[in-house]
């Protein structure tokens, strides 16, 4: 499965910014799909993952302000990041995992998008 991620770029802190990660030409309707991020000099980290079936799992800095969704007759899953903070600054990156929810882990990804870069300002 190939995973385009798109939709990063500069924003103010307290704007906001929609990332999608598509899959052309393949379907991913039974993966779980999850956005890590990694910021300069740190580790990857998780954020959001959804299931196939559109439960979802956040990790506690982004809960109420960004928002996983897919839509699977597009191949397409979305980000939503409100409210956005300087430290929401990092490169986010798209997988789809075939493993049990909950998909949280890197392990448990098998496909990786390349990356968009998201910049916060201050």
């Amino acid at each position: 499965v190939q995973l385009q991620a798109s939709g990063g770029g500069l924003v103010q802190a307290g704007g906001s910014l929609r990332l999608s990660c598509a899959a052309p030409g393949r379907t991913f309707s039974n993966y779980a799909m999850g956005w890590f991020r990694q910021a300069p000099g740190k580790e990857e980290e998780f954020v959001v993952s959804i299931s196939s079936g559109g439960s979802t799992y956040y990790t506690d800095s982004v809960k109420g302000r960004f928002t996983i969704s897919r839509d699977n007759a597009k191949n397409t899953v979305y980000l939503q990041m409100n409210s956005l903070k300087p430290e929401d600054t990092a490169v986010y990156f798209c997988a789809a995992a075939s493993s049990s929810w909950p998909t949280i882990t890197l392990a448990s990804y098998d496909y990786w998008g390349q990356g968009t870069q998201v910049t916060v300002s201050s």
